[in-house]
């Protein structure tokens, strides 16, 4: 099996992409982030534009630069399709392709796909288990609770037989990133996937929300598979003024901590639950269900803020950097916070500096 390039020891840069401006603006851009020693960009699919038509353009665009789905969504692909696409996409890109995978929510795999969500574990296991058959070029013989490769005869017509995919894939084993928040999805992700990407990573409490799910995966976990790498995402901004900043930041803690999903159902107010703002958590839903966004952001704590986030002057973002690695981080996956291009790419050049 071909080594997998970049997911190395190093803490690595990483940044999703953000096309609102025009997708030609994006992609120069991206041939400059690249220059200034960007590892690995996301993009991302969620209910906007396909992430695949972008990522194998931005192939053909850059050269060392690792492309990754930001995120396939489980229940959207067939298991084979996913595999197909994946393969696809490491063969366009002569193998830079980084496969991002997470089961997203019942708002969007309900209300945009129309697909019943349920069982992302078990769903997320198989989809795994099915790829990693097709990128070795097995006929694909599966028998699982979920899926079913041939389609039984009586689910059929009885016509279905096993297949392997006709070309030969670039890699056996493309690596997979999987987003997972809760404690059996990271368990799962820790025993399966050659990456983890948790929302909203809190170096310092790291450890006790994460900690027993991630050693008890790593326990069933293959050695084939290497240390798992984990993908954090803080905002970044470099400077002597760049305070004000972390009011940016607030908004988007409090549209995933208050508006993502409903009360009993939100994932992303679980977490801040157990990074111990139980109260913060629900006054933050609170106001943001009842329609008082400004007010919900404004009660975002300000040591939360400061935790998930680089934000300051260039020894404190070292400081920063260093407890994110201490924690087990293996790529930043940054928004830098600037104005323009040039601006952002200032931003991943002192970052680079900083990370070595």
């Amino acid at each position: 099996m071909q080594e997998t390039p970049g997911l190395g020891n190093d803490v690595r840069i990483g940044m999703g992409l953000n096309y609102s401006g025009g997708f030609a603006e994006t992609v120069e851009e991206v041939a400059d982030l690249e220059k200034a020693g960007l590892d690995i960009a996301f993009v991302p699919e969620a209910y906007s534009f396909d992430a695949v038509s972008q990522i194998g353009y931005l192939a053909a665009k850059t050269t060392t630069l690792e492309l990754a789905s930001g995120i396939f969504q489980i229940y959207t692909r067939t298991p084979s399709l996913t595999a197909m696409t994946a393969a696809g996409l490491d063969f366009v890109s002569d193998g830079r392709f980084v496969m991002g995978l997470g089961a997203s929510g019942p708002q969007v795999i309900e209300g945009f796909h129309g697909v019943k969500y349920d069982a992302p574990l078990g769903r997320t296991r198989e989809v795994v288990e099915i790829c990693r058959k097709v990128w070795r070029r097995e006929k694909v013989e599966f028998q699982g609770k979920y899926y079913q490769i041939p389609l039984p005869a009586e689910k059929g017509t009885g016509l279905g037989k096993p297949l392997k995919i006709i070309n030969h894939p670039v890699r056996d084993r493309i690596p997979i990133v999987i987003a997972s928040l809760g404690p059996k999805n990271v368990e799962l992700t820790a025993e399966i996937a050659e990456g983890w990407e948790p929302i909203f990573y809190h170096p310092e409490k790291a450890a006790s929300v994460w900690g027993e799910p991630l050693a008890k995966g790593k326990a069933k976990r293959d050695p084939s598979l290497g240390e798992l790498q984990v993908f954090a995402s803080p905002a970044l901004a470099i400077g002597d003024d760049v305070e004000h900043m972390l009011d940016w930041v607030r908004p988007g803690l409090a549209l995933y901590i208050g508006g993502m999903g409903a009360k009993g159902k939100n994932f992303y107010n679980d977490l801040a639950v157990r990074y111990g703002y139980e109260k913060e958590a629900e006054n933050i839903q609170d106001l943001y269900l009842s329609g008082k966004k400004e007010e919900a952001a404004a009660a975002v704590p300000d040591d939360l803020v400061r935790a998930v986030s680089l934000i300051g002057p260039e020894s404190y973002v070292a400081e920063r950097v260093a407890a994110f690695a201490e924690s087990g981080v293996t790529t930043l996956t940054v928004t830098p916070l600037a104005a323009d291009r040039a601006g952002r790419v200032a931003l991943v050049e002192k970052l680079r500096k900083i990370c070595g």
